[in-house]
């Protein structure tokens, strides 16, 4: 089984940058040996947190999701600032969006790549207990609801498709193996 890249990039550009993304296009020579254009979205590290307390409930965020024109239930996610690791971005966003800071946390698995057919992004989940309670700060483009749901819901949520959120399935699933005691 052949695992080396089979593309070769001759050049790139940027044709599109935010605060959130980069957009380049990579002139290349495709496997067949044609030549050919790869778009490539750059992003942040995204991050998820599963918040859970003693009695096994997790917080879930919802918000209206602009790409996709829908509203979702997700864990708390966002991306990592400039410079900040993957464990500091979590911390951040469970204290902006959910107004919690915890005193355990865990990495459930390795990184996570979201969508690798044409970004980069790359994902980590966190499992975080020993939570208290403190003011919420969400972005100016975040209209948050917060609720607790049990992990069997949450599960439910999964099975039944009323979150459809990637980076959320994945995580709910690994921590679902971690707490029933399976490594991931």
């Amino acid at each position: 089984m052949r695992t080396e890249n089979p593309w070769t990039t001759c050049g790139s550009r940027v044709v599109y940058k935010n605060p959130w993304i980069t957009v380049r296009e990579d002139d290349v020579i495709r496997p067949d040996g044609k030549k050919g254009i790869y778009g490539v979205v750059d992003t942040r590290i995204a991050t998820a947190v599963i918040a859970m307390t003693p009695q096994s409930e997790i917080y879930l965020v919802g918000q209206f999701r602009y790409p996709t024109n829908v509203y979702s239930w997700e864990l708390i996610e966002g991306g990592t600032d400039p410079g900040e690791s993957a464990l500091v971005g979590a911390q951040r966003e469970l204290r902006e969006e959910a107004g919690l800071v915890a005193d355990n946390w865990r990495q459930l698995g390795g990184e996570i790549h979201i969508s690798n057919c044409f970004s980069s992004e790359i994902g980590y989940v966190y499992l975080a207990e020993g939570l208290t309670h403190t003011d919420s700060e969400p972005e100016g483009t975040e209209v948050l609801q917060v609720k607790k749901v049990s992990f069997e819901e949450c599960l439910s949520m999964v099975d039944s498709g009323k979150i459809v959120d990637a980076l959320s399935i994945v995580g709910i699933l690994r921590a679902e193996r971690f707490l029933r005691g399976i490594k991931s």
